[in-house]
């Protein structure tokens, strides 16, 4: 039985993955949060952006230091193992197969639907979206499961295709902006006052998060990454960079075009606004076109991380059945099981996203809570141990790499963590409830078990 995945991929496409991960739909669909809750103050706005994006920047430095340190099959679950510890890591890989993975790509079915279902004018909430949903994420496994190769190739076009519709906002946006007048007038002039300044920019920068996450997901290709240990830390690196100032670019430029008002007025139909005010009714459709093909690259980045989940564990010999999940297909040397399992959870949590956030009256009463944010934070609060044990560990490193970043990165996630108890307040509770029980449930598959030949 063929159980080892193939050096497939390069160094463009594990930038690619990077920034086609985090770019592509929490620009669109977090910025009207931002928004909302700065109360359309520009600066404090730009402020969480930043904040949220030198945590990343941070964070994934001490993990492109690990890169250099760890060559495995799964990145992060391998970087906690060797970190913290076997059980640790085992948990890790548990947390990232049933929850992290699972989750997010199913809110990303969602946010692709949601912009399809903005363009033909039909609800963002309604039986149109969900179905479409539905096909996305189930496309989404077929072209991971089917052909692999071809998945790489396709993120690699949508992180180009996504960089358009964001460029050409930033660069037109801003020089127009300052034409007219109206990112002075936006920077200059709040929508409304907010209560308190600082706990709109926790929330702010909880809702940055989502946007930002997914570069950690990169590490996932660790053993099919040619060259692993020089390219991966550049591609975090790098791709890290490039997110930043895109993001900003993007947000500016938003302010440049039409009033934080109208924006926030308009909600999902702000960027769709924004674009067709800027390039004229087709431009601006053709634009936001581009703009769903950009969270489509999203959803196909996590989906590739998604089907892989599985497979992690029972390449360690844990999990359920690692005999069942550790096969490989010989034809598209696609872990195949561990794929099927990782759409079902998809599908389980998208129900879910829906009950507890799409209806008017949630299906899961005190349970439901936003699993487009709250699981990124968990990761954050997860990262901590990994990066104290890293600086105990790792004597031979200077100090930079071993007590500077790593401590700034364990005050980052810790503001995160904070950030988050501030803006989600009990939700918080409820989700570490439902996180309990299936981290409980799984420490029954947690014994190592004999492989059969």
């Amino acid at each position: 039985m063929d159980t080892q995945l193939k050096k497939k991929y390069g160094l463009f496409t594990a930038i690619s993955m990077v920034v086609g991960i985090v770019i592509g739909s929490g620009v669109f669909f977090k910025a009207e949060k931002i928004l909302g809750v700065t109360g359309g103050n520009l600066p404090l706005g730009i402020l969480a952006w930043i904040i949220g994006g030198v945590i990343m920047m941070i964070c994934s430095y001490v993990f492109a230091v690990m890169a250099t340190k760890y060559e495995y099959v799964n990145g992060v679950v391998d970087y906690s193992e060797v970190t913290v510890g076997k059980k640790y890591g085992y948990m890790m890989g548990w947390f990232f197969a049933t929850i992290y993975y699972p989750t997010l790509t199913s809110v990303l079915a969602w946010v692709s639907a949601r912009y399809t279902a903005v363009l033909f004018g039909w609800s963002i909430v309604g039986p149109e979206c969900m179905v479409i949903s539905a096909v996305y994420l189930i496309a989404s496994y077929a072209i991971n499961a089917l052909s692999p190769k071809l998945a790489g190739k396709f993120q690699v076009t949508t992180t180009v295709i996504k960089l358009i519709p964001l460029v050409l906002m930033g660069v037109v946006g801003v020089i127009v902006g300052l034409t007219n007048g109206m990112t002075v007038a936006n920077f200059t002039n709040a929508v409304t006052v907010v209560a308190s300044k600082s706990s709109a920019l926790l929330t702010a920068v909880c809702a940055t998060a989502f946007a930002y996450e997914g570069w950690v997901i990169a590490t996932s290709i660790n053993a099919e990454l040619r060259d692993s240990k020089k390219n991966l830390p550049i591609a975090l690196v790098v791709g890290a960079a490039i997110v930043i100032v895109v993001y900003i670019l993007y947000y500016v430029g938003l302010a440049g075009v039409v009033s934080n008002a109208t924006l926030m007025e308009n909600g999902q139909e702000g960027a769709k606004i924004a674009f067709s005010t800027l390039f004229s009714s087709v431009g601006g459709t053709l634009l936001f076109v581009f703009v769903i093909i950009s969270c489509l690259g999203t959803l196909n980045g996590l989906m590739m991380g998604c089907t892989r989940g599985f497979y992690c564990l029972a390449a360690r010999k844990v999990g359920p059945k690692p005999d069942v999940y550790l096969e490989i297909s010989p034809k598209t040397n696609m872990a195949t099981n561990s794929s099927v399992l990782g759409l079902l959870l998809c599908a389980l949590w998208l129900a879910y996203f829906y009950g507890a956030n799409l209806v008017e009256t949630s299906w899961f009463g005190v349970l439901s809570f936003d699993s487009s944010e709250l699981p990124i934070i968990t990761v954050y609060a997860m990262y901590i141990p990994m990066f104290i044990a890293f600086m105990v560990k790792q004597k031979d490193l200077g100090a930079v790499k071993r007590i500077v970043m790593p401590t700034l990165g364990v005050l980052g996630c810790l503001f995160m963590v904070y950030a988050a108890i501030v803006s989600h307040k009990m939700a918080v509770v409820w989700y570490l409830v439902l996180f309990a029980v299936i981290m409980v449930i799984g420490v029954f598959f947690a014994k190592e078990k004999k492989l059969e030949q």
